[in-house]
């Protein structure tokens, strides 16, 4: 089964349909950024009406068992999440109700500090909060996944530890491999590793540096990854972002929180939208990447391992283990 860690693209059925054509069992979305919790229950409302309109394509998984049925039936596995905990609102309450909801993957920062802990862009990182305590607790009772790609390094590192199941990074890459604020210290990866999570490695121009080139150098990216956290722990996050305009890069960006232009993992020197990879334009690539690991000397254990296997090991060990709906 092909998983990707995390996408934000703009969904629509030509999406969906590029899905299938890459055989991919299981995608992460993304419903929000900065949205506070009654856009976030709007979000979560389109995307009910969205599948429902393209339920021969897609549908939205809440458990493992629900991510292999989807699967097994010829459609791709939907997880919602949202790459910030804006949706809670500062209330606890609320991880359950968002879970209810289907909610499965939550970001706990995106690109500034807030109430939960800091992010990676910020210029200190005083760590989990008392509230980032018991939302991560929350999380991890509830059964919504906890991802740290663009979380602070000590926010990070005490997520790692404070959680009681494993921990994800959906799209980064290590920092050691290409220096980048949004990629992660080995002391982390290692930590995450350990503890049982996944990192999901991304071909994102901004945070793959030469390792965006081609198909065999991501391939040399994952190889390089796998040699340092070990080969059970990497997956792809690809972080695509199809049909995404400026605006949507703007909001990402910027929120509502500054009125400064801001580059995100880009600059002021790199400030757009990056251009599609030639070699991976879209999601219909996907068997391109398993290719490419195959001719880097990978196994076909280790191909299926990393294409889809490890999330789906991850997913079974932090998803609940009964659906939303009953």
């Amino acid at each position: 089964m092909f998983v990707d860690g995390l996408e934000c693209s703009n969904f629509d059925r030509e999406v969906f349909e590029e899905l299938r054509a890459g055989d991919l069992g299981c995608v992460t979305v993304t419903c929000g950024f900065w949205e506070d919790a009654l856009e976030s229950l709007d979000r979560v409302v389109a995307w009910r009406d969205l599948v429902r309109a393209n339920a021969d394509l897609v549908a939205v998984a809440t458990t493992a068992a629900e991510i292999e049925e989807i699967q097994a039936s010829g459609r791709t596995a939907l997880l919602l999440g949202f790459q910030n905990s804006s949706f809670l609102a500062g209330r606890i309450g609320y991880v359950e109700l968002f879970a209810d909801l289907g909610v499965r993957v939550a970001q706990l920062t995106y690109n500034i500090q807030n109430d939960v802990g800091a992010s990676c862009y910020d210029p200190v990182d005083g760590g989990l909060t008392r509230f980032g305590r018991e939302v991560v607790e929350e999380m991890n009772r509830t059964g919504m996944a906890v991802d740290l790609s663009h979380v602070g390094e000590r926010t990070s590192l005490e997520a790692v530890e404070h959680s009681a199941v494993p921990v994800a990074v959906t799209h980064a890459n290590p920092a050691s491999l290409v220096p980048h604020a949004r990629n992660k210290s080995d002391e982390l990866l290692k930590a995450l590793a350990a503890r049982g999570g996944v990192l999901g490695v991304s071909g994102y121009r901004n945070i793959s540096g030469e390792y965006a080139a081609t198909a065999d150098t991501w391939a040399e990216l994952v190889a390089r990854t796998a040699d340092l956290i070990g080969i059970d722990h990497v997956g792809v996050g690809s972080d695509l972002g199809r049909k995404v305009v400026a605006d949507d890069l703007r909001w990402m960006r910027q929120g509502r929180w500054t009125r400064t232009p801001q580059y995100g993992a880009g600059s002021a020197a790199n400030p757009g939208k990056q251009p599609p990879l030639p070699w991976f334009p879209d999601t219909r690539s996907f068997p391109g990447l398993a290719e490419a690991l195959a001719r880097h000397g990978f196994g076909e254990k280790e191909v299926a391992a990393v294409m889809g296997g490890n999330w789906l090991r991850f997913y079974h060990e932090v998803l609940p283990k009964r659906s939303a709906k009953e």
